[in-house]
């Protein structure tokens, strides 16, 4: 799981920043600062600031998650 987020898009709005504060912070006024990796823990919050976001600058990228195999059927 990795963060992306479009600082060209991002107005400063800190929405990001009151939903997950370990991963987003605001430095200075506008500067939004974010780690692109965080912890499986972080997931529900970074998700939900992801949505929050009013100029939807925010996405989370899964994949580098292991997808789940297809069992063919045989019938």
């Amino acid at each position: 799981m990795r963060l992306v987020v479009d600082l060209n898009r991002c107005q400063g709005f800190a929405q990001c920043v009151f939903l997950a504060p370990d991963v987003f912070s605001l430095h200075g006024e506008e500067a939004l600062l974010f780690s692109p990796r965080f912890d499986e823990a972080q997931r529900d919050r970074v998700e939900k600031a992801a949505a929050a976001c009013p100029v939807q600058a925010i996405l989370v990228d899964y994949s580098d998650e292991p997808t789940k195999r297809v069992e063919p059927h045989v019938g």
